[in-house]
């Protein structure tokens, strides 16, 4: 279902992710009681996307933040002349959900954070994105009610998909409703178009992100998972698949992993968590059968870039992946 903005927004919409970029902030694993064993094969997975992203120079700036000195210095050494590195203290790596969003007059949005709806409330969270825009030098501006930027996805035209199960749920704005949260995606981002997807992945934390489940890969042009065999979000898919193709979106369909587990629990895993950067699609994969396929889908749609697999395992141990930790600058 699609939503129109009541109000006429003069906000410049966040431009598309394909759209060039100055630069990118990439969140470095940096508290061991939080990533335990999984912190330095985390780190290397970061590494690794971040190495994909530069591209040898061909790409953006690449932004390692850390949030202490002994993480930066491991970021330092790893990263050599692929990225810079810079301190800002915070609670975990998702600078998607945390850092500012950057709309299409360069100037930054800064929206609260209140740990997930309550799950995950660590220092620092929810003052990074200021403090990443001021370090920046980016006119911000707060905009007062609780927002994560992997709950929205938008083509840049004003045109943004999410799901109701993350943005209507009671956990974030309690005294929100749909028509209050659309009006407020029109006056603060420009968004003034919104399509209504319902549930995200199941076991995903964050209560339905969208960047888990359907990206814009074009202008009205949206890609959605096909479900795999034994698929336990075969129902989210479908339906997304029709609230989409209702909206009047093109749809493109990317393979699934299917069931991924890890200690025997289903995982949020998909190949939607891409980051699009200037010179490469970088799409976690996960050992999954289909992550060939899934590459190989990814590749079709953005035949100017080189789309690029790596293994996002120990990332997903922390709840999420490349496009999660990233939160690029618009040239």
């Amino acid at each position: 279902m699609t939503t129109p903005s009541t109000t006429s927004s003069k906000t410049t919409p966040p431009p598309a992710e394909w759209a060039p970029h100055a630069a990118v902030w990439i969140g470095f694993p940096s508290h061991p009681e939080l990533w335990q064993e999984d912190l330095e094969p985390a780190r290397e997975e970061v590494l690794a996307f971040a190495r994909a992203v530069h591209a040898d120079g061909r790409g953006e700036r690449v932004i390692l933040v850390a949030a202490d000195g002994e993480a930066a210095e491991a970021a330092r050494t790893m990263a050599g002349d692929a990225a810079d590195v810079v301190v800002q203290p915070f609670g975990d790596i998702w600078l998607r959900d945390t850092g500012p969003i950057v709309t299409g007059d360069g100037s930054a949005r800064l929206f609260e954070f209140n740990g997930w709806g309550g799950k995950y409330d660590l220092p620092g969270d929810d003052t990074v994105g200021a403090r990443l825009a001021e370090d920046r030098g980016l006119s911000a501006t707060p905009c007062g009610w609780v927002l994560e930027g992997g709950a929205i996805d938008g083509d840049g035209t004003g045109l943004v998909v999410t799901t109701r199960q993350c943005l209507l749920n009671p956990n974030r704005n309690p005294d929100l409703d749909e028509a209050t949260i659309t009006t407020r995606l029109a006056e603060d981002l420009g968004l003034t178009r919104v399509v209504w997807l319902g549930d995200g992945l199941l076991n995903d934390h964050t209560d339905g992100h969208v960047d888990n489940l359907a990206r814009f890969v074009g202008p009205n042009r949206i890609a959605i998972p096909e479900a795999a065999e034994n698929d336990p979000n075969w129902q989210v898919y479908a339906a997304a698949q029709r609230d989409a193709k209702a909206a009047g979106l093109e749809l493109v369909t990317i393979p699934s992993p299917g069931r991924v587990l890890r200690d025997e629990e289903i995982v949020p895993a998909s190949y939607m968590n891409f980051y699009i950067g200037n010179a490469a699609v970088v799409v976690p994969i996960y050992g999954s059968e289909n992550d060939d396929a899934g590459v190989a889908a990814i590749q079709a749609i953005f035949p100017d870039r080189q789309v690029v697999g790596l293994r996002a395992d120990a990332i997903l141990t922390g709840g999420g992946s490349f496009h999660c930790i990233s939160q690029q600058i618009p040239a």
